[in-house]
């Protein structure tokens, strides 16, 4: 995982946090992940025969932006069909749509395609406010990419929330609404 093309994910803009880097820290703070690398992938349906190959709660990410312009980072069961128009109300928010791929860049430093709530310790401003669904905050094992597109690791939901409480984004916990 040194050497990473254009492609995997990892953006250009020389984010502080690496792959490397990333699951040295992991380690450092007694984190437990198995981790598999793959050719990348961008989407949920493109990750399933990979997945298949690890234990745990498939997930997807929306990374979203308010009327007020403050950046939301949602961690969400793959399966599920978030209610856009019923999560503002349910984390404190106004109208939500979808951050441009730019922003995600600059905030998080990986590119569409990588987005993983691990990617907020790259946001070292805080303008980015991290929302993890209970169920995957609970699960034994979820699954998601550790800054890029051509790897998935797995790790509890509790060493999730544990990690991102500890590099500054303790993230809200709830039942995102359903459509």
């Amino acid at each position: 995982m040194q050497d990473m093309p254009p492609s995997a994910g990892f953006s250009p803009v020389a984010p502080s946090w690496t792959p490397p880097r990333l699951l040295a820290a992991l380690r450092s703070e007694g984190i437990a992940f198995e981790i598999l690398e793959h050719p990348p992938i961008a989407t949920v349906e493109a990750a399933r025969p990979y997945w298949d190959r690890l234990t745990g709660a498939a997930a997807k990410n929306l990374f979203l932006r308010d009327a007020a312009r403050r950046f939301w980072l949602v961690f969400a069961p793959a399966a599920m069909r978030v209610d856009l128009k019923a999560l503002p109300g349910a984390i404190g928010s106004r109208r939500l749509s979808f951050a441009p791929e730019g922003e995600l860049e600059t905030l998080l430093g990986v590119m569409g395609g990588a987005v993983t709530p691990l990617a907020a310790v790259n946001d070292t401003a805080g303008r980015v406010r991290v929302v993890v669904d209970s169920r995957l905050a609970a699960a034994a094992r979820v699954l998601m990419h550790p800054l890029v597109n051509t790897a998935t690791v797995t790790l509890s939901g509790a060493d999730l929330v544990r990690f991102l409480s500890g590099h500054g984004h303790p993230p809200a916990i709830l039942e995102l609404p359903a459509a």
